[in-house]
This record gives C-alpha cells, sequence and structure tokens, in this order.
C-alpha cells in the first residue's frame, strides 16, 4: 500500500471534524444515528471530507461505546460523566482510532485529537485530550508493538 497524500491526509481529517460534531450531536441530543448521517450530508459542506472514513466514525464510536469508555476511565481524574461533552466526544473518537482503526499511526491519532480539542474544546483541554489519549494508547497491547517500533510517521 502506498503512503498517502497530502490531500488524502486532509481528507480524513475533515472526516473526524465532521465525525466529532456529529458525535457531539448524537450525545447531547440522542439523535438516531442514521438521520445525523443524513442530515450532515444534505445540510454540511462534505465534498472534501472522506465520506466512507466520516461514516466509519459516527457508526463505530456508538457501536463499541462501553468498550471505549472502559478505556478511557481508567486514566481520568474525574468521573467520565463529568467531563465537558466536546471532550468526551474527542476522547470517544481518538480511542476508537487507538484501538479499531490500527492502520492510523499513533502519533496521528492523538495530534489530530488535540487538534480538534484546540478548535472545539475548552482553553487548556487539548493538554487533558492528549495526556488521556497518550495513556490509553501505551495501555494498548494493540499499539504496544508501533510504540517499541517508534512508529508514529504520517495518516497510513
Amino acid at each position: 500500500m502506498s503512503a498517502p497524500d497530502h490531500q488524502d491526509y486532509r481528507r480524513r481529517s475533515r472526516a473526524r471534524r465532521r465525525a466529532l460534531q456529529a458525535l457531539y450531536q448524537w450525545q447531547v441530543a440522542g439523535q438516531d444515528l442514521a438521520a445525523i448521517e443524513q442530515q450532515f450530508l444534505e445540510e454540511y459542506r462534505m465534498g472534501r471530507t472522506d465520506l466512507e472514513y466520516f461514516a466509519v466514525l459516527l457508526h463505530g464510536v456508538p457501536a463499541t461505546v462501553t468498550r471505549l469508555d472502559a478505556a478511557i476511565e481508567p486514566w481520568l481524574d474525574r468521573p467520565f460523566r463529568t467531563l465537558d461533552p466536546v471532550e468526551r466526544a474527542i476522547l470517544r473518537l481518538g480511542t476508537y482510532e487507538l484501538l479499531e482503526r490500527l492502520e492510523v499511526p499513533y502519533r496521528v491519532v492523538v495530534n489530530e485529537a488535540v487538534e480538534l480539542a484546540k478548535a472545539f474544546g475548552a482553553e487548556q483541554s487539548h493538554r487533558y485530550i492528549n495526556g488521556v489519549l497518550d495513556r490509553v494508547g501505551r495501555a494498548s497491547e494493540l499499539r504496544a508493538a508501533e510504540l517499541r517500533r517508534g512508529r508514529g510517521g504520517g495518516e497510513r
């Protein structure tokens, strides 16, 4: 498989951004995922977005939310339910990628989550997101070999 070009990386980045917004809506309003997906496809500019990856994230996070929350909770300094909804959505999205999307390098997952926190989270939430996801990734047996090799280059 060839290395992705910059355009592929940007399309995935946009997919994460839109997935975060859609997951936030799902968490707060409890809307049906198919309805949220349809709304995003109809009402948002999605032309330069990896639509397939958007759908994978939008449906994958809720499908595995119990597992994701269990992986996140040990690394929190407060009860999960008290997290800001944006932080909760970013942590779930990043943890999903760390545990379920092993083709995406660890460093890319963490960096993308930090950028989402800078764009949508509270002033210093990116530091919190970085610390929690780093611990989630390091605790994952699935990422152990990658971290030992020091891999963390571009999107794959």
